[in-house]
């Protein structure tokens, strides 16, 4: 098998999975038409009906961008993203805890990177972003071009210390870019932050095309990492050696050294910009929870400096609700969940799942085996400490052990058979959640006070301790059913 350390060794992986990777040379518009066809290959996840979970695909015939090609899907399968990370798929969340405790932190190169192959710099007459960086618009109500897997990197201006972190960035001229911080959410927006407040530019590069294990990686957030740990340490954890890095050309900052594209800027302080300003729609892009999200005023601005690239470079996209936003998410969110529940007490929980109906957010389904009676109610201590590792999270399921967390219709069953309602719903409102789920808000509830806030509810659907014995499953002989398929073709 071969060694994935960046995007192309990825594919070539895939390359050798049936029915993971699928190439068009049909042209396709950027401009909604490559989301709508992807919605129908293989984006899955919150994404509207009808989709289903499919291939990753490369559109090599792109229009109005003869020398690049453009790859959606290849981490919307879990599947795929255990195949690229070298494990099972119910054991990713447990292999990403273990390379959160034991980062390899990021090395700068000193060979010239593949980034920089190919260099444009803004000051070159004919730059233009809109020409260089073949994003799409996923859908006809989109504020513009978005790049929606760029790594972006910064340092903070008092410590130095780095971070890597997934924002959503909207082409809004030939060198300028918006980008969106979620307030509190994210730690380059609390770089950005306090750069404007010492009246400093904050130098970023954005890195798109990258080995999966960044991406991943990536999208960790506090308490797991806390403000000074440098995400790409866990992609370094992940592969066994450290993430090379390589000196811009045009800021003070690094970037991703063998990504396909970088793109250098600063983040310019007291400018806000309003994201729809080109189209006018008063969206912003498809996102996670499965609607199109408004278009915010309070966007940062980002004067893009340079973009370099490799040769026949291939832009890598996805769809904000699509399976691949579960994986990013809902991965790193199972390892912070199980890291802290373990930690708590030690061997009860199985396993997390991040489900796609939640978009890896909002939703989780906790596996907790309940060995002796003093277990019992220890299963709801785990959903809270669940709700203290990711705040975003809005309800719980929680299964014993012999309920697979990863089918959605097995949580159901159990349910149906060891839950009621009057007993096993906990809710506890009035916490802060997340700003783009529409139910969020005082208009849908009179006791929501402030939008962005939930009532944050667990369903415990385990079998009391004491009545395990009247809730065993039908037992079917377990047998290798290999030796009566062999012969189907």
């Amino acid at each position: 098998m071969n060694k994935v350390r960046d995007l192309r060794s990825a594919l070539e992986l895939l390359e050798n999975m049936p029915g993971q990777l699928i190439e068009t040379d049909v042209e396709v518009d950027p401009m909604a038409e490559l989301s709508g066809v992807y919605r129908h290959v293989g984006a899955g996840g919150t994404v509207q009906r009808p989709t289903k979970e499919g291939p990753a695909m490369i559109f090599n015939n792109v229009k109005g961008h003869k020398d690049a090609r453009v790859l959606i899907g290849l981490l919307a399968s879990r599947k795929r993203v255990a195949a690229l990370l070298g494990t099972e798929p119910e054991d990713l969340g447990k292999l990403l805890y273990r390379s959160v405790d034991n980062p390899i932190p990021p090395v700068l190169t000193d060979k010239t990177p593949l980034c920089q192959e190919v260099v444009h710099r803004a000051t070159d007459g004919d730059f233009d972003l809109y020409k260089l960086v073949p994003a799409p618009t996923n859908t006809p109500d989109d504020a513009g071009p978005y790049i929606t897997l760029g790594m972006c990197y910064a340092s903070h201006p008092d410590t130095g210390c780095s971070d890597v972190t997934i924002h959503r960035l909207c082409i809004q001229s030939k060198d300028e870019l918006s980008i969106f911080f979620t307030p509190g959410a994210r730690h380059i927006g609390a770089m950005a932050e306090r750069a404007e407040q010492l009246g400093q530019k904050l130098p970023i590069s954005i890195s798109i095309g990258v080995d999966p294990a960044i991406e991943i990686g990536s999208c960790f957030e506090p308490p797991t990492t806390p403000m000074g740990y440098d995400e790409l340490a866990v992609a370094g954890a992940l592969r066994g050696e450290a993430v090379e890095l390589c000196n811009c050309l045009t800021v003070n900052e690094k970037a991703i050294a063998n990504a396909e594209y970088v793109i250098e800027g600063e983040v310019i302080p007291n400018v806000r910009v309003q994201e729809d300003q080109n189209s006018n729609t008063g969206y912003a892009m498809p996102e996670f929870p499965g609607y199109t999200g408004p278009a915010s005023d309070q966007c940062w601005m980002i004067k893009v400096t340079a973009v370099t690239h490799r040769k026949n470079p291939i832009m890598q996209t996805c769809i904000g609700p699509s399976e691949e936003h579960v994986s990013m998410a809902g991965i790193p969110t199972e390892a912070s969940i199980y890291g802290m529940v373990e930690k708590a007490m030690p061997g009860r929980l199985q396993n997390v799942y991040c489900s796609s109906a939640g978009g890896g957010k909002y939703m989780a389904v906790l596996q907790f085996k309940k060995s002796v009676a003093s277990d019992e109610g220890r299963q709801r201590q785990a959903a809270l400490l669940a709700f203290s590792a990711f705040s975003e999270l809005k309800n719980i399921f929680i299964v014993d052990e012999d309920v697979d967390c990863f089918d959605m219709n097995d949580v159901l069953w159990a349910m149906n058979t060891r839950f009621q309602g009057d007993v096993d719903v906990i809710t506890i409102p009035g916490v802060r959640c997340h700003p783009l789920d529409p139910s969020n808000d005082p208009s849908f509830s009179p006791s929501i006070r402030d939008h962005g806030i939930a009532c944050k509810t667990i369903f415990d659907c385990s079998v009391p301790f004491e009545q395990k014995e009247r809730f065993k499953r039908a037992r079917f002989m377990d047998v290798d059913p290999e030796h009566w398929l062999k012969d189907i073709k």
